[in-house]
């Protein structure tokens, strides 16, 4: 099921994975076409991904290869995926999908396995999870920002209909992500993916009407606008939102994580060299916290 091992070199460069992990990831692929127990489970954990492809999942859990740590097990998540790929661009194509969108969404795994080895140092992929939305036909990358197609739960079509907005629980909305490594998160760029989401999801999912998009993450904190300038890019994309809910658990990992990219970092060591990181660290090294917000607005 995986490409030989020129042909898995081209794929995963096209799935934006680095050229500095290329060859271990075509070395570990031989291990997994030549084991025929990694074979049967490679092929499981593939039909359990695309079983109900396109349809509002929410996301996949794929089962864990039992196998002793190691290389093999941090990067055979990508394998299936990998191995997934006909099935998810044939349904792309089925409803219409352009080529270059199919690419650019299905390019977050080379993002993610980026983020492992800014981490780790080692080939290796996070967020597996994750990126079953991708290959499971329910999030595309519009330009700058990401769109997730999901449902209104309770507590949010709650707090909408306390606004006067006609949102029941189960029907669609668009939850909208802020993908790391692609620029600043000018107001522009986000008006052009806005724009494109709005013609993207009229033509290609015309059945499910959105009326409303969703954005639950640190960057909606309202202490942020506290700590940086008026004029910048975070505070006017908070600007966009009216407040759904607000949490009062905090989640100061979140900031660490996807600032500094990596969540165990000691406050302490955090740098200061950008406006963003003195904003984070030094609330964290002040005793503050951060949480995550939970904001929307209708379409």
């Amino acid at each position: 099921m995986l490409p030989r091992a020129d042909a898995l070199a081209e794929t995963l460069l096209d799935l934006g994975v680095p050229h500095e992990d290329i060859n271990e990831l075509v070395r570990l692929g031989r291990r997994v076409t030549e084991d025929p127990e990694l074979r049967q489970f490679l092929e499981a954990s593939v039909g359990q991904l695309t079983h109900g492809l396109g349809e509002i999942r929410g996301g996949v859990d794929l089962p864990d290869l039992d196998w002793p740590s190691g290389a093999l097990q941090r990067c055979f998540p990508i394998y299936v995926f990998v191995a997934a790929l006909p099935h998810v661009r044939a349904h792309h194509r089925a409803i219409g999908v352009p080529d270059d969108i199919s690419r650019r969404t299905l390019a977050d795994l080379g993002r993610h396995v980026a983020v492992h080895r800014r981490r780790h140092g080692v080939p290796g992929l996070v967020a597996r999870r994750w990126l079953t939305l991708h290959f499971g036909g329910e999030l595309y990358q519009l330009g700058r920002l990401q769109f997730q197609r999901s449902r209104h739960g309770e507590r949010t079509a709650s707090a909408l209909a306390e606004a006067g907005f006609d949102a029941a629980p189960g029907t669609p909305c668009l939850n909208l992500h802020i993908p790391d490594f692609l620029g600043p998160l000018s107001p522009d760029a986000c008006d052009r993916s806005l724009a494109m989401a709005g013609e993207f999801f009229a033509r290609h999912h015309p059945d499910e009407k959105y009326r409303a998009a969703l954005c639950h993450s640190w960057l909606l904190d309202p202490q942020l606008a506290d700590d940086l300038p008026a004029e910048s890019n975070i505070v006017r994309f908070q600007q966009r939102f009216r407040v759904a809910r607000e949490d009062s658990e905090p989640a100061d990992t979140e900031p660490v994580q996807f600032v500094f990219g990596d969540p165990g970092l000691a406050v302490e060591s955090l740098p200061r060299r950008t406006a963003l990181e003195r904003a984070v660290g030094d609330r964290l090294r002040a005793g503050g916290h951060w949480y995550i917000g939970h904001g929307w607005f209708p379409l």
